[in-house]
């Protein structure tokens, strides 16, 4: 029960990014169009925004070893995607107009404007999402001869449920409205931060 609890909210973590980045990138192609450059920008801003998330996790989780503190992160990582289509396109629109109309854009700032336009609105849920999976590890491990068991079991749930992402993203939420997407996803990482307040308890009862 100890690892159905830490897998399934990784999971659904892991779901949550993978929607983030493959709507994202239709998010994104509205404004900076369909090209190679934009799938390129918004896959390396979120493995970048990953790659902090896990070393920042790992380091958080050794000096609070409370789940109740991933209800501020994961609040925060909700609103925002909640609010990306209230405030981000002003954003994005920026970055475009800022070229003179009467000139083609340079083929540098062609594969740049994409890659700031993702860090804007994608890094920072991404980047605290990628906090979770670090962080169950070191809840649900107490021992250190189960540590290889349990990161292997939260990294496979993760991933699993980037996979699960991925096709319901292609094959489901691409056929609805880009709002109504990121307001469902960002109310289940709102859950997830409702979840991680009770997590405590459930973790002590369940060792």
């Amino acid at each position: 029960m100890l690892k159905l609890v830490a897998t399934s909210f990784v999971f659904l973590g892991g779901f949550a990014i993978m929607v983030l980045e493959i709507i994202g990138a239709r998010y994104l192609a509205k404004d900076f169009g369909g090209s190679f450059y934009v799938w390129i920008s918004q896959i390396g801003v979120i493995l970048i925004a990953l790659a902090l998330g896990y070393a920042t996790g790992g380091a958080l989780a050794d000096r609070f070893q409370r789940a109740q503190f991933l209800a501020g992160p994961l609040a925060v990582a909700g609103l925002f995607s909640m609010l990306i289509p209230n405030f981000t396109p002003g954003l994005v629109r920026a970055i475009v107009m800022r070229h003179p109309l009467d000139r083609d854009i340079p083929l540098l700032w062609q594969k740049l404007d994409p890659v700031l336009g993702s860090t804007l609105v994608f890094f920072l849920p991404c980047f605290l999402l990628a906090i979770i999976s670090p962080y169950t590890i070191r809840l649900a491990a107490r021992r250190i001869e189960t540590v290889g068991t349990i990161s292997g079991l939260v990294y496979a749930a993760s991933t699993v449920g980037s996979i699960a992402g991925v096709f319901v993203s292609g094959y489901v939420l691409i056929d609805y409205p880009l709002s109504a997407v990121f307001r469902a996803t960002g109310g289940l990482i709102l859950a997830l931060a409702g979840l991680s307040l009770v997590m405590d308890r459930w973790l002590q009862r369940l060792r």
